[in-house]
């Protein structure tokens, strides 16, 4: 067969081809979009209108959001005070490659970096540590290590949650809760006089009065808050800037002794509470800091010594 004869085959098949005019131009459009999405965020932070935490916070639960997709680079120099050459010495210092995106970061590499903020605003007249929220599995004591707290730490303002449960023998209203009844709460939730608000062990409400909480924070006190895992969550969505606390237990068998031993719940009651336990256990990565609940003196003082001034406390 002939050269003339012979099939001739085409190779443009095989080059991939380019994407229509139209997928350009919308994809063009997309980039621009996003670019200036997050130009937006960056701007919002150098001005003050959003904190560099609640971008943090945002960034970490939607890391292919518009804050997961900033560079911690472009995060950093957006923060007032930090330029180039301090970002530079920062993310050396938290082990962070330049080249990361909020989003991208891992678990230790994004509570380092939340941490360093933290520290920065708490330095530049941020409400810093003045606000720490003590949270665990039930039984696990947070209540002794509050009330301890209360009795040999003075400065410490505790916050008094209001709940629809009934007493325990021993509690007293206005000092361990505002006890009040399902319509109050209601009123309450409705009128926006809350922090934040759960239904605990599928039974009882809880909530936290944001007012006294404001007005403590904006008069320069510490403020501990003692509440549930759920609370501590809405807490930093509605306050990026607090510091949360784990209070765990020595050990799980710990936990169970410490929940039956105090006798205020119904066997059924103990099983429910202790498979909520394993749950709420999983949650403990979340948080800023973990302290054992050993010694109850002793892990109180570890909670007071959180609410100090960063630069003090190293």
């Amino acid at each position: 067969m002939s050269d003339a004869t012979k099939p001739q085959h085409r190779t443009d098949a095989a080059r991939p081809s380019s994407p229509p005019e139209v997928d350009r131009v919308a994809a063009s459009r997309a980039a621009v979009a996003a670019r200036r999405a997050r130009a937006a965020v960056k701007s919002a932070i150098a001005t003050g209108a959003r904190s560099p935490l609640d971008v943090l916070r945002t960034a970490y639960e939607e890391p292919e959001g518009v804050e997961g997709r900033i560079r911690v680079t472009e995060f950093l120099t957006s923060i007032p005070a930090i330029g180039a050459t301090k970002t530079a010495r920062i993310m050396q210092e938290l082990g962070i490659s330049p080249s990361k995106r909020l989003g991208g970061l891992g678990r230790l590499q994004r509570r380092r970096l939340r941490e360093f903020v933290a520290d920065w605003i708490a330095s530049h007249g941020g409400t810093g540590d003045r606000l720490v929220v003590l949270a665990g599995p039930t039984a696990v004591g947070k209540g002794t290590v509050a009330s301890h707290i209360r009795r040999h730490h003075p400065d410490v303002r505790l916050s008094v949650s209001a709940t629809t449960r009934p007493p325990r023998p021993g509690e007293v209203e206005g000092e361990h809760y505002y006890f009040v009844d399902d319509a109050e709460f209601d009123r309450m939730v409705e009128a926006g006089e809350l922090l934040e608000w759960a239904t605990v062990h599928n039974a009882y409400r809880y909530g936290t009065p944001r007012r006294p909480v404001e007005d403590a924070i904006a008069a320069g006190n510490s403020v501990l808050l003692e509440i549930d895992i759920q609370g501590a969550r809405s807490v930093r969505r509605a306050m990026p800037e607090a510091t949360l606390v784990f209070l765990l237990p020595p050990t799980w068998d710990e936990l169970v002794r410490r929940l039956v031993g105090r006798g205020t719940e119904s066997p059924a009651e103990q099983q429910r509470r202790l498979e909520t336990a394993r749950v709420e256990l999983s949650a403990v990565e979340e948080f800023d800091h973990q302290v054992v609940n050993h010694d109850v003196a002793d892990a109180a003082q570890k909670v007071v010594d959180l609410m100090r001034p960063r630069r003090g406390r190293r």
